[in-house]
């Protein structure tokens, strides 16, 4: 009970801590629990963890959803911007091709190729805002690179802000475009991991209940760092990160 109940925290932490970072957290989960060989991660696991976390987001911007009511051009912008992550990642998968994408190779070259990337679209000037400038052509683009994001590595945070660091959106509205952007991702991730589990022989027991906690106080607690952290300084620290792990990675296949 005690070793589940360790595992469980350190998926959860994993989770909870990369799924609003630009260091991708499917990675994460991937390689901590082949790592470690993590006895409790499952399915019904990892839909937990993920329920967690949009608890956690939607909780946080609870006041911003709240007034998303009132401003229906948001509302509008982040549902047509979500539609490409949904559909493509539907096709993957439904046709199972996204488990083809779940290796460490891959995780190794797209941790340091948007890594690389997410510092040049760092480095642009500031003249955009989300209130302001936000609007349907610059959200289908951010849209469309969040596509990218179903591989493994690339991170679904990463990539957006990416995409909006080079359309010159602050770092800040870069981060709550993204953090927006990961309402209808993880409720199509939770569906999609719904659909499997009604397929399975499923055990329903107190861990689930421990993994949707604690994932949401890891997930609320990264976010509201993140927000701070970003409003101040760059985003080279989470760079120099992702380029690390990914030598490691390398040493660790090729030699």
């Amino acid at each position: 009970m005690f070793q589940d109940f360790i595992e469980i925290l350190i998926l959860s932490a994993v989770q909870g801590i990369s799924e609003f970072l630009p260091i991708s957290s499917s990675a994460h989960l991937i390689l901590v629990s082949n790592l470690y060989d993590l006895k409790s991660s499952s399915l019904l696991i990892d839909i937990s963890l993920h329920l967690g976390s949009l608890l956690a987001i939607i909780f946080f911007f609870r006041k911003d959803l709240f007034d998303l009511r009132n401003n229906k051009k948001i509302l509008s912008l982040i549902i047509i911007g979500s539609i490409p992550l949904i559909i493509f990642g539907y096709i993957l998968h439904s046709t199972e091709l996204i488990y083809l994408l779940r290796n460490i190779k891959i995780i190794a070259w797209t941790t340091l190729i948007f890594g690389i990337i997410l510092f040049f679209a760092d480095q642009k000037k500031i003249n955009q805002n989300i209130h302001t400038n936000l609007n349907i052509k610059s959200i289908i683009f951010i849209g469309i690179f969040q596509i990218l994001a179903l591989v493994p590595g690339v991170s679904r945070a990463g990539i957006t802000m990416t995409a909006a660091r080079f359309l010159k959106f602050n770092r800040v509205d870069s981060s709550k475009i993204s953090f927006l952007l990961s309402i209808p991702a993880l409720t199509g991730a939770s569906f999609l991991g719904l659909k499997d589990a009604f397929n399975q022989s499923i055990e329903i027991n107190y861990l689930i209940i421990v993994a949707v906690i604690l994932s949401f106080l890891f997930s609320y607690i990264t976010v509201k760092f993140f927000l701070n952290y970003i409003n101040k300084f760059s985003l080279n620290i989470f760079i120099i990160y992702r380029i690390i792990i990914s030598f490691i990675l390398f040493y660790i296949i090729y030699y």
